[in-house]
């Protein structure tokens, strides 16, 4: 930036993005002070580097401002965790479900630990058909997104939301035919 600038000779680009061509570095400067703004190297691998005249406190503010909302922008996965027991009451598993049901529909990715204690390690198969009950009761809410699969004893499975696609251009293809069905 301004008096940095090593190289002998630059490409100029005007503060309207205009090429104003390859110039000595003190008349690059000079032009920049008489803008009252800044030369900034902008592609100093370039044979002769290119610098461009610029306010560079503004480019930065710009830049911080783009680099805020890109963040705001950003969708945040939430993982949401819900720990069963193999032998866990029908009414008990119901609320288990809805909670499950409410994670889904707010966008976050369900983790469902079934927690085996004692002699229930010796029928995981418990564990894996309450996960296939889940699993087929949020059918249309949910997709696996990791299997069931024993960690030590726990068993593991991950839940993601449905992606939905719009509903209205689905609408707008069953009106479709019928409109040429009318007129055929």
């Amino acid at each position: 930036m301004n008096d940095r600038i090593r190289a002998p000779q630059v490409r100029l680009v005007g503060s309207d993005g205009t090429q104003i061509g390859i110039v000595g570095v003190q008349e690059a400067l000079r032009q920049a002070q008489e803008l009252d703004l800044d030369l900034v190297e902008v592609a100093p691998q370039a044979q002769p580097p290119v610098c461009r005249i610029m306010d560079y406190g503004k480019f930065k503010y710009e830049r911080a401002v783009q680099e805020k909302e890109a963040r705001k922008r950003q969708a945040r996965v939430e993982v949401k965790q819900i720990k069963m027991r193999p032998k866990i009451d029908p009414h008990d598993y119901g609320i288990k479900k809805g909670h499950v049901v409410r994670f889904l529909q707010s966008g976050a990715r369900v983790k469902v630990t079934i927690m085996f204690r004692g002699r229930e390690m010796a029928h995981t198969e418990l564990g894996r058909k309450l996960l296939d009950r889940l699993t087929g009761d949020l059918q249309e809410l949910a997709t696996v997104e990791s299997y069931p699969k024993l960690d030590g004893r726990n068993m593991v499975m991950v839940l993601a939301p449905v992606k939905r696609s719009p509903a209205r251009p689905a609408a707008r293809e069953e009106t479709v035919p019928a409109a040429a069905e009318e007129s055929g």
